[in-house]
């Protein structure tokens, strides 16, 4: 197995990693281990309809603006 070493990482991120991995009861390691592994293995092989499904069910319940008003807003900006 290879070895990933990170510098020049920002206080606040090692602060947030580090709660993240109590939170889920793992070391730092685990929790950097497994966010990039989440990151690199979600999306790859599912179809357009299974990735399409997952960000529906993400946004379920939220108001959602429609394209036309941001086109819109967007000219309107300019």
């Amino acid at each position: 197995m290879a070895n990933l070493h990170v510098r020049n990482l920002d206080d606040d991120l090692v602060d947030r990693l580090r709660v993240r991995a109590a939170e889920n009861g793992r070391s730092v390691e685990a929790e950097h281990r497994e966010i990039l592994r989440q990151a690199l293995t979600d999306a790859r092989g599912l179809s357009f309809e299974e990735v399409s499904a997952r960000l529906r069910a993400a946004t379920a319940g939220r108001r959602h603006t429609p394209s036309e008003v941001l086109v819109r807003e967007g000219r309107e900006d300019r």
